[in-house]
């Protein structure tokens, strides 16, 4: 997966693009078609399931712009926000859009075109409604991992991490080991997030992660994002201990209330003492 300053650095001083010819009153770029292939995880908790992605208002809007560091388990208890301070998918997603537009220019490859975000949506959709796992939180992932660069290069710490969620070693990348795509194919890009979303022939999805982490309130979100990240939460449960990225949870829990630009102000995974992380 990609270094949390990668992103960073990929995300930071985005211009806006001017779109493919709009297609919704929604949404203003064109969506390719996808083709049928077969998603895998469902998220069995109804609690926290969400098939409903037609649903795109779904939320307060597009929240506020900041970043608040929050520690612990993921519970509202620990002052982490609940899912009835999420944003909705569609403004979400515009919020982004322009990051996605641009995020590929950091890496040396051509940014993002029209159909080929209008592709990121069609499938972050299509995979939502057929795992269950909110289109928010897929979303969340996906910018939290590539920041939206369909041209994403493939990472390999132990692990080969392809593709917009930089999933367990699966199949699908326009970016693998120096062979780019332009254009990036629409079932390609699908397979990325239906990979990320309902899991690999070699590990698991978010749905997968949804299941594990053994919750039903809003930190299962939370907890699935860490074991997504790492593949597991520390002793403590505190979400920002462990393995991997300590400031991940935090992150997705920020994507999912508005944080586009603003400043992080996670400094755990820079300084791990300054949070007193534990690592076990």
């Amino acid at each position: 997966m990609i270094a949390k300053t990668t992103i960073s650095a990929l995300l930071a001083g985005a211009a806006l693009a001017i779109p493919a010819t709009p297609t919704t009153p929604e949404v203003d770029f064109s969506i390719g078609a996808l083709d049928s292939r077969q998603l895998g995880g469902k998220v069995t908790n109804s609690a926290i399931a969400n098939f409903n992605s037609g649903n795109t208002h779904d939320g307060i809007g597009a929240g506020k712009d900041e970043y608040h560091m929050y520690y612990g388990d993921g519970s509202t208890g620990a002052g982490w926000p609940d899912r009835s301070r999420w944003v909705s998918f569609v403004d979400m997603f515009n919020n982004y859009k322009n990051q996605m537009f641009n995020s590929c220019s950091g890496q040396g490859q051509a940014n993002d075109s029209g159909p080929e975000v209008g592709a990121i949506y069609d499938g972050i959709q299509k995979a939502a409604s057929a795992s269950g796992v909110d289109h928010r939180f897929i979303l969340a992932v996906i910018m939290q991992e590539s920041g939206g660069c369909v041209r994403v290069k493939t990472t390999n710490y132990g692990v080969r991490n392809p593709g917009l969620m930089q999933d367990h070693d699966g199949e699908a990348t326009c970016n693998d080991n120096g062979r780019v795509q332009n254009p990036c194919p629409s079932g390609t890009i699908y397979q990325m997030i239906s990979e990320g979303t309902a899991g690999t022939a070699k590990g698991e999805g978010l749905a997968q992660t949804l299941n594990r982490q053994g919750h039903s309130d809003v930190s299962a979100f939370y907890r699935a994002a860490r074991l997504y990240n790492s593949g597991s939460i520390s002793h403590t449960g505190n979400l920002q201990d462990g393995i991997a990225t300590h400031c991940y949870s935090s992150d997705i829990a920020n994507r999912l209330t508005g944080w586009v630009y603003a400043a992080s102000k996670c400094n755990c995974d820079n300084n791990p003492s300054s949070c007193g992380i534990t690592t076990n």
